[in-house]
């Protein structure tokens, strides 16, 4: 239940682009400078994902989380009595991402220590409480921001932030007790294991990743402005966030469901490549709306197909890397990711304003998601699946004992073996070497 209510880290990133027009017309700026809110928010929550392995690693997921809550919490209060963007940048976006990212991969990483049989249906419902806070959290945002203002909002989230510290509570740690005669205990784990990266299989997600999070929170980020400028009020605009979020609130742990599945797990690479072309795919169709009715549609398919790539994602990752490496693996690929989502929607501001057209922008972030998702489906075909199958370290053990061992039907008299030397006489005046004279 923890790791559900903590999984809106992406999200607060969507609920924050319901105030962008409001601050916009506060510090007279453009959507290029509005976007780069969002983008470091992101960039906190992806790129301080090796400084989170780390912590992790050392101090466990409930102090982490205890502290990060607390974090995001006070990010958000400071931005509420902000007097320039750039101060903002620095409250909502550096301190509240970093609270944020700080929440978001300890629960990833307890999620799979918990789980292994039913670890996509896990992954899929505590994906779900993304969803469910962006259905609250966008029509609440635009309440506030009506009753309130921006500031107001923004102090009042902040508040509602703290909850985040609630959620750390429930993360209890597993204990593990050691079993008499289990042998020596294992070596301490490194607080940032870089051996991932000779996993062909971890290199290639991390490449399709950093491409796919280009254009992924492109069209969350302006849809509401795009359905403002076309005459949309606000209320309605930012209730599609609302239509969008519950979509993905279904298609989560349907995903997960549809994963875990004996015949499709083995496949889920696959699946996670086709989500992310189907992704790619509603952005292109997306960039042809021009009314309400339209949006709306395109929330619809976008919601589905979010859902299908944010319950994946990490299943996938999981999958390729295994549990003892997933904690430094997954603060890898996020800083990696960090990068492109510094990157993505600034790009679409800087468009925007250049433009004037929303068309442009969708079609730029369907592309670098459609590439992302031939990335990962033509690497893994031609260079991972045809990689030879290495055998397991405990299989070979158990190969190699079976082979020095001595069957277990062939008993040997000793005595008749000693009789039989002892009785082969001597031949050509050569000394018969008898088990006694061997010695």
């Amino acid at each position: 239940m923890g790791g559900a209510v903590v999984d809106e880290g992406p999200t607060g990133v969507k609920a924050v682009s319901v105030f962008f027009k409001e601050l916009i017309q506060e510090f007279g700026i453009g959507y290029s400078d509005t976007a780069w809110i969002s983008s470091i928010l992101l960039a906190m929550l992806y790129g301080t994902g090796p400084l989170c392995s780390v912590c992790v690693n050392r101090f466990g997921c409930r102090p982490v989380m205890l502290v990060g809550g607390l974090f995001a919490s006070l990010g958000m209060v400071a931005a509420s009595f902000c007097r320039s963007i750039i101060q903002v940048y620095l409250t909502t976006g550096v301190i509240t991402g970093l609270g944020l990212a700080l929440n978001f991969q300890p629960s990833l990483i307890m999620l799979n220590r918990y789980f292994s049989k039913r670890r996509p249906m896990a992954n899929g419902l505590a994906a779900a409480g993304s969803p469910v806070f962006l259905c609250a959290l966008s029509p609440l945002g635009q309440l506030l921001q009506d009753r309130y203002g921006w500031r107001g909002g923004f102090l009042i989230l902040g508040g509602l932030l703290l909850n985040c510290c609630v959620c750390a509570a429930l993360m209890r740690p597993l204990v593990v007790t050691a079993q008499p005669g289990s042998g020596p205990p294992r070596p301490s784990r490194r607080l940032l294991d870089l051996s991932v990266f000779r996993d062909r299989g971890f290199v290639l997600y991390a490449v399709a990743a950093s491409v796919m999070v280009l254009g992924l929170f492109v069209p969350p980020v302006f849809v509401v402005s795009y359905a403002k400028d076309l005459g949309v009020p606000d209320t309605k605009a930012a209730f599609l966030l609302t239509i969008l979020g519950f979509i993905d609130i279904f298609a989560r742990p349907a995903a997960g469901f549809v994963a875990g599945l004996g015949k499709v797990r083995p496949y889920s690479v696959y699946l996670f490549s086709f989500s992310m072309f189907f992704n790619g795919l509603a952005d292109l169709a997306g960039s042809t709306a021009g009314d309400y009715g339209g949006l709306v549609v395109f929330c619809i398919f976008f919601g589905i197909s979010y859902g299908m790539v944010g319950a994946l994602q990490f299943e996938v990752l999981m999958a390729i890397v295994g549990t003892h490496k997933f904690s430094s693996a997954i603060g890898l690929v996020l800083l990696m990711e960090a990068v492109a989502v510094l990157v993505g929607p600034p790009s679409g501001g800087k468009l925007l304003d250049a433009t004037h057209v929303y068309m442009y922008v969708f079609i730029l972030a369907g592309a670098e998601v459609l590439t992302s998702s031939l990335i990962l489906l033509l690497g893994n075909f031609f260079c991972i699946r045809k990689k030879p199958k290495e055998p397991q370290p405990e299989v070979a053990a158990a190969e190699e004992e079976k082979l020095h061992k001595p069957p277990a039907d062939s008993g040997v008299d000793l005595r008749e073996v000693e009789h039989f030397l002892k009785a082969e006489p001597e031949k050509n005046g050569e000394v018969v070497h008898t088990p006694e004279t061997s010695v």
